[in-house]
């Protein structure tokens, strides 16, 4: 094999109250990444299509191909590649746009390379690249962009993540306003320290969500869906994310938070009826506003990165 190409999907961090350590992934949007094999011995990046310039050409810079190079170097060997990076998914939008790139990046040389690494080895490469993005190499964004399905980071050092069980009718809404919140400054406004009573909650509702998958309790992950630490601050970045959560919830969805550092939010709920329903009421009341919005409706993807 001397080219591959790759679809990463994109994903939805934190899942209301696991902050940086759990996220889901969705079929779309996500990222193409095409790669070949040449005769160069260097990476390099011949063309991203869809970024409107704004993404770094050099190669040791963009995310899909730095996490590339340290690959090769990690497995020792000198070889050309060709990548082409087709950016489907806005910027800024909390929807693990750098996540998608940089695991599509690894999954395409490591299937170029006869496959010496697991997925699950392939991890620590893509969250180097989501450090390189962001300044924070978080995994609640590549873990399930490359692994698929639902996620939990138990620990980062050492790193220990889990995929965790999905009720097969679950169906997340996104809608994503067309405001830019930038990773970075999202994450500088999160407080430092937080009280103990909520971070008692706090643990409590990640346990309720993880609990609630194994039961195939879709109940208890809904009332397990809130945020006493970060949500309360990051909301403020996004415009009437109280009235959207207040018509989400009055509509059926099981939970409604914010996807990532935003501004996308999500509703998650027990089918696609309702997930459409409700993207479709925010959609519409977004506009009543004067904002557009795209949106997406899909299921729990739990096959993460594919072969195209």
């Amino acid at each position: 094999m001397d080219s591959v190409r790759v679809f990463a999907p994109a994903s939805v961090a934190n899942v209301s109250c696991g902050y940086d350590v759990l996220g889901f992934a969705v079929h779309r949007p996500g990222d193409e990444v095409f790669m070949s094999l040449n005769s160069s011995g260097r990476v390099s990046l011949d063309m991203i299509e869809g970024d409107d310039g704004r993404l770094p050409r050099e190669p040791e810079k963009n995310t899909v191909s730095a996490v590339v190079i340290n690959y090769l170097k990690h497995i020792g060997v000198k070889q050309g590649i060709g990548i082409k990076l087709y950016k489907k998914m806005p910027f800024g939008s909390g929807l693990g746009s750098s996540a998608a790139s940089a695991v599509g990046g690894l999954v395409g040389v490591n299937e170029l390379m006869g496959s010496p690494l697991s997925r699950m080895q392939l991890l620590p490469f893509a969250m180097e690249g989501e450090n390189l993005a962001c300044g924070n190499a978080h995994a609640d964004n590549v873990a399930p962009s490359l692994l698929g399905g639902m996620v939990l980071i138990r620990s980062y050092s050492p790193l220990d993540v889990i995929t965790l069980p999905v009720p097969g009718s679950l169906c997340c809404g996104l809608v994503y306003p067309h405001v830019e919140v930038p990773t970075m400054a999202a994450r500088q406004i999160i407080r430092t320290n937080v009280p103990m009573a909520a971070a008692i909650r706090q643990w409590g509702n990640v346990g309720g969500i993880v609990a609630g998958l194994f039961m195939n309790d879709t109940g208890l992950i809904g009332r397990s869906m809130e945020d006493f630490v970060v949500e309360p601050v990051r909301k403020m970045l996004i415009p009437h994310f109280d009235e959207m959560r207040s018509l989400a919830l009055k509509n059926g969805a099981l939970g409604f938070g914010i996807s990532g550092s935003g501004p996308t939010v999500f509703a998650l709920c027990t089918d696609k009826e309702i997930a459409v329903k409700v993207t479709v009421i925010l959609e519409n009341r977004l506009k009543d506003h004067g904002l557009e919005s795209t949106c997406f409706v899909s299921d729990i993807n739990t096959e993460g990165a594919t072969f195209i």
